[in-house]
């Protein structure tokens, strides 16, 4: 299936004029009339339409774009990055979470640890990952597998792309808000590296308990929020349907969060996402990632560990006047 055949509803304008564009050609190569006038200034208006639309979405657009069900994950970024990946399942306590999927693998021959939340492509995928939402034993697989990573001075690169932990009854009982918890305390004294990644969604703890990295990049059309903006609409407007005004005021796309230094990096995507361009994609947060790796090469451990304290000390930092 090609991306096109999943259709924002922003992007509608886009399609109906490649649908012509079709049509003409289709047209005249069955009349055998030249019409490369007509089909030429079709694309001209085709490409004036992309570039009116992608160079101003809006922050409920880059949410939808976020969630297209074709945009890369973190097994296409691991398969299309790293080499001789072997995948390590269960947290050893209760039972393997497929919507976590981690190990180690090797970057440009050095060897590293992999970690990164994982959506399913359909219907049946997304049941067997859960869509992308950990229960908490995928986090104490996180955890197991970044405790592997220090005992062997292993860096640890992680690729966040969650709507947010699973909510159920089952994760409660099992205590996911306390495995999100030691998931964070724990990443901010590991005495390796971490770069981090946010690829898609990246909502609330179920996000941060992957996330407490020493360089974080967010792909231009990701997002990185406390709430989503269904939930945040949910609670102020009791109603979902505000949750383009919630996408609005909460912050929460790539240029916010880099202006307030929630982020370090923002990726750029191929115009009109990720999904359009797999290739272009993984090679970009690829070069993001040997970036990084450079730049924490130099660091000890006492360095990296103040590092991280540091940056998420100054979160949410304010001056009055």
């Amino acid at each position: 299936m090609s991306s096109n055949d999943f259709i924002l509803e922003f992007e509608k304008p886009i399609r109906a004029l490649e649908k012509q564009i079709e049509s003409l050609m289709e047209t005249s190569q069955s009349s055998k009339v030249d019409m490369r006038d007509e089909i030429e200034a079709m694309k001209a208006k085709l490409e004036q339409t992309r570039n009116d639309i992608y160079n101003n979405l809006t922050p409920w657009q880059r949410i939808q774009i976020a969630r297209h069900p074709k945009r890369p994950t973190t097994l296409d970024y691991i398969q299309g990055i790293f080499t001789d990946f072997q995948e390590l399942h269960g947290d050893r306590s209760f039972k393997d979470d497929a919507a976590m999927v981690g190990g180690p693998a090797f970057l440009n021959g050095e060897a590293v640890m992999v970690i990164g939340h994982q959506k399913g492509r359909d219907t049946k995928g997304n049941i067997k990952r859960n869509f992308g939402c950990p229960h908490p034993e995928g986090y104490r697989k996180a955890l197991r597998i970044m405790k592997q990573a220090e005992k062997f001075q292993l860096p640890i690169i992680t690729f966040v792309d969650t709507p947010g932990a699973y909510p159920g009854i089952g994760a409660e009982e099992r205590h996911v808000s306390e495995a999100i918890a030691i998931n964070i305390r724990e990443m901010a004294t590991l005495k390796v590296p971490i770069i981090t990644v946010i690829i898609g969604e990246g909502g609330s703890g179920g996000a941060l308990g992957i996330a407490v990295g020493n360089q974080i990049s967010i792909l231009e059309n990701a997002y990185y929020s406390v709430i989503s903006p269904e939930g945040c609409a949910a609670i102020l407007w009791k109603d979902r349907a505000n949750a383009p005004e919630a996408a609005e005021a909460l912050k929460l796309s790539s240029e916010h969060l880099l202006k307030h230094g929630v982020v370090d990096f923002v990726v750029p995507e191929p115009k009109g996402g990720a999904h359009l361009d797999h290739a272009a994609s993984i090679g970009s947060v690829k070069s993001r990632i040997e970036e990084d790796f450079k730049s924490l090469q130099g660091m000890d451990t006492e360095q990296l560990i103040t590092n991280r304290y540091e940056k998420f000390r100054k979160m949410g930092e304010f001056v009055g006047e």
